[in-house]
Protein backbone atom coordinates (compact mmCIF):
# COMPACT_ATOMS: atom_id res chain seq x y z
CA UNK A 1 0.00 0.00 0.00
CA UNK A 2 1.23 3.47 -0.87
CA UNK A 3 0.47 6.45 1.31
CA UNK A 4 2.00 9.52 -0.27
CA UNK A 5 1.36 12.76 1.58
CA UNK A 6 2.85 16.19 0.99
CA UNK A 7 4.64 17.87 3.85
CA UNK A 8 2.09 19.94 5.78
CA UNK A 9 2.47 23.65 5.01
CA UNK A 10 5.09 22.96 2.33
CA UNK A 11 6.00 25.72 -0.10
CA UNK A 12 4.72 25.18 -3.63
CA UNK A 13 8.08 24.01 -5.06
CA UNK A 14 8.35 21.45 -2.25
CA UNK A 15 4.77 20.28 -2.81
CA UNK A 16 5.48 19.65 -6.47
CA UNK A 17 8.78 17.94 -5.63
CA UNK A 18 6.79 15.57 -3.37
CA UNK A 19 4.22 15.00 -6.14
CA UNK A 20 6.96 14.30 -8.69
CA UNK A 21 8.72 11.88 -6.34
CA UNK A 22 5.47 10.01 -5.62
CA UNK A 23 4.58 9.83 -9.33
CA UNK A 24 8.04 8.53 -10.14
CA UNK A 25 7.79 5.87 -7.44
CA UNK A 26 4.35 4.72 -8.64
CA UNK A 27 5.04 4.67 -12.37
CA UNK A 28 8.68 3.54 -12.60
CA UNK A 29 8.81 0.14 -14.24
CA UNK A 30 5.05 -0.03 -14.92
CA UNK A 31 4.36 -0.42 -18.63
CA UNK A 32 0.59 0.05 -18.56
CA UNK A 33 -0.12 3.66 -19.47
CA UNK A 34 -3.72 3.59 -18.22
CA UNK A 35 -2.61 2.33 -14.81
CA UNK A 36 0.03 5.05 -14.65
CA UNK A 37 -2.43 7.80 -15.63
CA UNK A 38 -4.91 6.51 -13.04
CA UNK A 39 -2.33 6.62 -10.26
CA UNK A 40 -1.06 10.05 -11.26
CA UNK A 41 -4.61 11.45 -11.45
CA UNK A 42 -5.28 10.08 -7.95
CA UNK A 43 -2.00 11.52 -6.65
CA UNK A 44 -2.82 14.98 -7.98
CA UNK A 45 -6.32 14.78 -6.48
CA UNK A 46 -4.94 13.74 -3.11
CA UNK A 47 -1.88 15.98 -2.94
CA UNK A 48 -2.96 19.27 -4.51
CA UNK A 49 -5.11 21.67 -2.49
CA UNK A 50 -8.23 23.41 -3.84
CA UNK A 51 -8.81 21.16 -6.86
CA UNK A 52 -12.12 19.61 -7.89
CA UNK A 53 -10.93 17.65 -10.94
CA UNK A 54 -7.58 16.13 -11.90
CA UNK A 55 -6.93 13.91 -14.85
CA UNK A 56 -5.96 13.23 -18.41
CA UNK A 57 -7.29 13.61 -21.90
CA UNK A 58 -5.51 11.45 -24.48
CA UNK A 59 -4.93 12.48 -28.09
CA UNK A 60 -6.60 9.79 -30.20
CA UNK A 61 -7.05 9.41 -33.95
CA UNK A 62 -10.69 8.73 -34.92
CA UNK A 63 -12.73 8.42 -38.09
CA UNK A 64 -13.34 12.18 -38.02
CA UNK A 65 -9.76 13.19 -37.22
CA UNK A 66 -7.67 13.57 -34.09
CA UNK A 67 -9.42 14.52 -30.87
CA UNK A 68 -8.96 14.44 -27.12
CA UNK A 69 -10.62 11.51 -25.38
CA UNK A 70 -11.17 11.31 -21.65
CA UNK A 71 -8.60 9.30 -19.75
CA UNK A 72 -8.26 8.39 -16.08
CA UNK A 73 -9.33 11.14 -13.69
CA UNK A 74 -10.54 11.99 -10.20
CA UNK A 75 -13.61 14.16 -9.76
CA UNK A 76 -17.10 14.48 -11.19
CA UNK A 77 -18.01 12.90 -14.53
CA UNK A 78 -16.48 14.80 -17.44
CA UNK A 79 -16.83 15.49 -21.13
CA UNK A 80 -15.69 12.44 -23.08
CA UNK A 81 -14.48 13.97 -26.36
CA UNK A 82 -13.01 17.40 -27.02
CA UNK A 83 -12.06 18.70 -30.45
CA UNK A 84 -8.62 20.19 -30.94
CA UNK A 85 -8.76 23.94 -30.49
CA UNK A 86 -11.95 23.78 -28.39
CA UNK A 87 -11.96 24.83 -24.75
CA UNK A 88 -8.90 25.01 -22.56
CA UNK A 89 -7.89 21.37 -23.11
CA UNK A 90 -8.30 21.52 -26.88
CA UNK A 91 -6.36 24.78 -27.02
CA UNK A 92 -3.47 23.29 -25.04
CA UNK A 93 -3.42 20.18 -27.22
CA UNK A 94 -3.52 22.12 -30.47
CA UNK A 95 -0.93 24.72 -29.47
CA UNK A 96 1.30 22.43 -27.44
CA UNK A 97 1.42 25.18 -24.81
CA UNK A 98 0.41 25.22 -21.16
CA UNK A 99 -2.82 27.10 -20.45
CA UNK A 100 -3.24 28.86 -17.08
CA UNK A 101 -6.78 30.23 -16.92
CA UNK A 102 -7.72 32.39 -13.92
CA UNK A 103 -11.43 32.54 -14.84
CA UNK A 104 -12.74 29.81 -17.11
CA UNK A 105 -15.94 31.76 -17.78
CA UNK A 106 -13.84 34.45 -19.48
CA UNK A 107 -12.05 31.90 -21.71
CA UNK A 108 -13.49 31.92 -25.26
CA UNK A 109 -15.15 28.60 -26.02
CA UNK A 110 -14.75 27.20 -22.52
CA UNK A 111 -16.37 23.78 -22.15
CA UNK A 112 -18.15 23.55 -18.80
CA UNK A 113 -18.07 19.94 -17.65
CA UNK A 114 -18.48 20.91 -13.97
CA UNK A 115 -20.27 24.17 -13.20
CA UNK A 116 -18.28 24.43 -9.94
CA UNK A 117 -14.97 24.87 -11.80
CA UNK A 118 -13.78 28.46 -11.93
CA UNK A 119 -10.10 28.18 -12.89
CA UNK A 120 -8.09 25.67 -14.86
CA UNK A 121 -4.56 24.55 -15.64
CA UNK A 122 -3.91 22.36 -18.69
CA UNK A 123 -0.44 21.07 -19.53
CA UNK A 124 0.38 19.16 -22.72
CA UNK A 125 2.24 15.86 -22.35
CA UNK A 126 4.84 15.69 -25.11
CA UNK A 127 6.67 12.65 -26.44
CA UNK A 128 9.31 13.22 -29.11
CA UNK A 129 8.00 16.77 -29.50
CA UNK A 130 4.40 15.73 -30.21
CA UNK A 131 1.40 16.11 -27.91
CA UNK A 132 0.11 12.70 -26.78
CA UNK A 133 -2.18 13.84 -23.95
CA UNK A 134 -2.96 16.74 -21.65
CA UNK A 135 -3.06 16.93 -17.88
CA UNK A 136 -6.11 18.90 -16.76
CA UNK A 137 -6.60 20.45 -13.31
CA UNK A 138 -9.76 22.33 -12.32
CA UNK A 139 -10.46 24.38 -9.21
CA UNK A 140 -13.58 25.90 -7.70
CA UNK A 141 -11.44 28.95 -6.80
CA UNK A 142 -10.76 31.85 -9.16
CA UNK A 143 -7.09 32.28 -10.08
CA UNK A 144 -6.11 29.09 -8.20
CA UNK A 145 -3.24 28.26 -10.58
CA UNK A 146 -0.08 30.26 -11.29
CA UNK A 147 3.33 29.89 -12.91
CA UNK A 148 4.53 27.75 -9.99
CA UNK A 149 1.71 25.28 -10.54
CA UNK A 150 2.38 25.28 -14.28
CA UNK A 151 6.08 24.53 -13.71
CA UNK A 152 5.24 21.72 -11.29
CA UNK A 153 2.77 20.03 -13.63
CA UNK A 154 5.08 20.55 -16.62
CA UNK A 155 7.79 18.64 -14.71
CA UNK A 156 5.24 15.90 -13.99
CA UNK A 157 4.24 15.76 -17.68
CA UNK A 158 7.88 15.40 -18.69
CA UNK A 159 8.41 12.59 -16.17
CA UNK A 160 5.43 10.52 -17.28
CA UNK A 161 5.63 11.21 -21.02
CA UNK A 162 7.27 7.85 -21.70
CA UNK A 163 5.17 6.02 -19.10
CA UNK A 164 1.68 6.63 -20.48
Amino acid sequence: MHDFRPTAGAAKPDLYADLLSAADALTAGERDGVANMANVAALMWDMLPQVNWTGFYRLIASDTGTELVLGPFAGRPACIRIALGQGVCGTAAQSGETQVVADVHAFPGHIACDAASRSELVVPVLRDGAVIAVIDLDSPDLARFDAGDAAGIEALAALISTRI
